[in-house]
């Protein structure tokens, strides 16, 4: 009887065990395919922080699996993930981003979106960077109903002061040396 009882508890630990490793296994596959799925969305997270002897900053970004050139940078030394937007005249930011970077709002406006029109905030950026490419004093838009995590759209207000060229599934993005 003693020796049924014994294995009964072996029985059972390794039971538990192999339990244990199918949650960690599929706890590890989990992680893996949110990296997987992060990558398409974003394949710029780690850009190239150098600029050619000339002066000119460059920085060359890959479309993502549906077709929006995303990328890793910082507005005002805090990260951000932009979504490059040639649709928008600012950088436009959501209202939750705004507070956490302790944006000023400098006047109130309505702005037409793709989901209509609705109020907006401007306000000033004091840096803006994408790689080695920094601007200073941008302007920007808060825009309180873009959903909280919503990446910042890098509109125009940004991207007029850059070359741009699009090409094989590439953008560069040329900063001139008399820019910054």
């Amino acid at each position: 009887m003693a020796q049924n009882t014994q294995d009964d508890k072996i029985s059972g630990t390794a039971r538990s065990m192999v339990l244990l490793a199918w949650i960690a296994g599929l706890v590890f596959l989990t992680y893996l395919f949110q990296q997987f799925i992060d990558d398409r969305y974003n394949p710029n997270t780690e850009l190239a922080m150098a600029a050619g002897p000339d002066g000119v900053r460059e920085v060359v970004l890959q479309r993502n699996a549906q077709g929006h050139y995303v990328a890793s940078g910082w507005i005002n030394a805090q990260p951000v993930t932009f979504l490059l937007d040639t649709g928008a005249t600012d950088v436009a930011i959501p209202q939750s981003l705004a507070d956490r970077l302790g944006l000023p709002r400098l006047r109130r406006g309505m702005s037409r979106t793709a989901n209509g029109t609705v109020p907006v905030w401007g306000t000033r950026l004091d840096s803006v960077q994408l790689g080695a490419v920094v601007l200073r004093d941008v302007r920007a838009t808060i825009v309180p109903s873009m959903e909280r995590g919503s990446p910042v759209l890098l509109g125009m207000s940004f991207l007029k002061q850059l070359e741009m060229v699009q090409r094989e599934g590439r953008l560069t993005l040329r900063q001139g040396a008399s820019r910054g």
